[in-house]
């Protein structure tokens, strides 16, 4: 039996666990990093950094590096039923997801040994703890991060449970697209919301990434239903059928690769106070894309834990469950997981509800957006103060302005 020493281990080296790395290892702590992949591969992911995460990405001392290899955009031009609502102007950055972990990774300092392989089992303690290969190499540690996303194998071997609060919560959509021969889009970003509550699509946007542009769909279809085969197999007539508004400001446009998708079950992880080791991001609860608070929460779960939490931990001997209950009982990790499930519910309600209450609060989110729009225009309101007021009746769980 092999056996290796370091302070902190990290299960999981996509966005989650790779930024992790860089935030202790640049804090001078021995890290390994371990993951599957050498590189990252293609997968239908984060696609889009904007709002507060550019703000904790630059906390994190990462959004400089992402930057530099995303397109950024600067305005998104908001559509419903074929007519502009308003145009919101903040930070925007689309990265695809392999490109995004590939740029973070590329920060990770010398002390930082990123190992490829599968984790087998972990064993936890109040002092020490070891992670366990196939091979029965091991490595020692003091504090065990998973990072692992969705997976649930190592926690399952950990004793932790998924508390499924929705199964099958919404279907993410995620393709490319081009403009006609010797055409071009005339947008540098837009937001087009469902035009029916009873097609039960939220919104598409469309922002460049890599290089093309780039649709993300996000719908509360049922997972039986026919329309995702129909957008499969013909994506341009199917999106036409179903937002026909959509039309003139796409024109003669092409799909040019396949159509993936997602489909999303929130859950939170139950019985994760326990010696050595804490759950990160997705590894912890899972959040609704469309309501996009699934990178914001992750990376405020970084923040308060390579910021706060892991320096208080490392400072003094030993790491039982009762360091470890600090980071679960964090109010700002709480807020931002209550606000990311609530907005979950409110969002698919705001889309797909019929009845009086959820109808007239649908019109009123549009209704208020024309009004402050106009008042852009006409120069009466600074755009800066339009754009923080659309923020924040998006917070408040209405349109999502910056998307």
């Amino acid at each position: 039996m092999m056996q290796r020493e370091t302070d902190i281990v990290i299960v999981g080296g996509g966005l989650t666990g790779s930024i992790a790395a860089v935030a202790l290892g640049r804090a001078g702590y021995r890290v390994t990093l371990i993951d599957r992949h050498a590189e990252y591969p293609p997968e239908f992911r984060v696609e889009k950094i904007a709002g507060d995460q550019v703000t904790l990405l630059e906390r994190l001392g990462l959004l400089d590096a992402v930057a530099a290899g995303a397109r950024p955009f600067d305005q998104v031009i908001n559509v419903h039923r074929g007519r502009i609502i308003d145009r919101t102007h903040s930070p925007h950055y689309g990265i695809l997801y392999h490109d995004l972990v590939a740029a973070v990774r590329a920060q990770l300092p010398g002390n930082v040994e990123l190992i490829i392989g599968r984790v087998h089992d972990i064993a936890t303690g109040p002092e020490r703890q070891h992670v366990i290969f196939q091979n029965d190499e091991r490595i020692a540690a003091r504090l065990v991060i998973v990072a692992t996303g969705m997976a649930e194998g190592l926690r399952h071997k950990l004793g932790m449970t998924r508390l499924v609060a929705f199964e099958k919560h919404s279907i993410s959509f995620g393709f490319s697209i081009a403009p006609g021969a010797g055409a071009a889009f005339d947008f540098p970003a837009l937001t087009y919301y469902g035009e029916r509550a009873a097609d039960r699509i939220d919104y598409l946007s469309l922002f460049p990434a890599g290089n093309a542009m780039r649709a993300n769909l996000f719908t509360f279809l049922d997972h039986n239903d026919a329309w995702p085969r129909s957008l499969r197999r013909a994506p341009k007539e199917t999106l036409l059928a179903a937002m026909p508004g959509l039309a003139p400001y796409l024109g003669d446009f092409q799909v040019i690769d396949p159509v993936q998708n997602w489909v999303m079950n929130l859950y939170v992880t139950e019985n994760v106070r326990r010696d050595g080791v804490v759950l990160a991001g997705d590894a912890f609860q899972t959040s609704c894309p469309a309501a996009g608070t699934g990178v914001s929460r992750l990376l405020s779960d970084l923040d308060r834990l390579c910021h706060v939490h892991v320096p208080r931990w490392l400072a003094t001997p030993g790491m039982g469950a009762e360091k470890i209950v600090q980071f679960y009982d964090d109010p700002i990790k709480q807020a931002a997981d209550a606000r990311s499930a609530g907005l979950a519910d409110h969002r698919r309600a705001l889309t797909i509800e019929t009845d009086l209450r959820w109808t007239l609060q649908r019109q009123q989110v549009y209704l208020r957006r024309r009004l402050l729009g106009w008042i852009r225009d006409l120069n009466l309101l600074p755009a800066h103060r339009v754009g923080a007021r659309a923020r924040k009746i998006a917070l408040g769980g209405k349109l999502a302005s910056h998307r």
